[in-house]
């Protein structure tokens, strides 16, 4: 797979606090695509982020899924977006 063109990943960490943000366009299939990856991903490595999502209010025409990880003392959520971004062939972050 690979959404890289249809996909915006944006990455935030502060002391133990690791979350990604993927946007895609809300009349997309892409949200049930990242949900399946997201699934897969915790199956593979144990790990179960946050997940929500919602419309921006500054772009009604985007839609978001983040994932969180609230207490990531060892940066274990690292691995788990590495191989999320991964599957969907999204090389870079912003």
């Amino acid at each position: 797979m690979n959404y890289c063109n249809d996909i915006k990943a944006y990455f935030r960490r502060e002391e133990r606090y690791e979350g990604l943000q993927l946007v895609y366009g809300v009349k997309s299939e892409l949200k049930d695509v990242i949900l399946n990856v997201v699934e897969e991903t915790k199956k593979e490595t144990g790990l179960i982020p946050m997940i929500f999502g919602n419309i921006s209010k500054d772009h009604p025409e985007k839609e978001a899924i983040y994932l969180e990880f609230n207490d990531s003392y060892d940066r274990e959520g690292d691995e788990f977006f590495e191989t999320v971004l991964k599957k969907l062939g999204i090389e870079k972050c912003s």
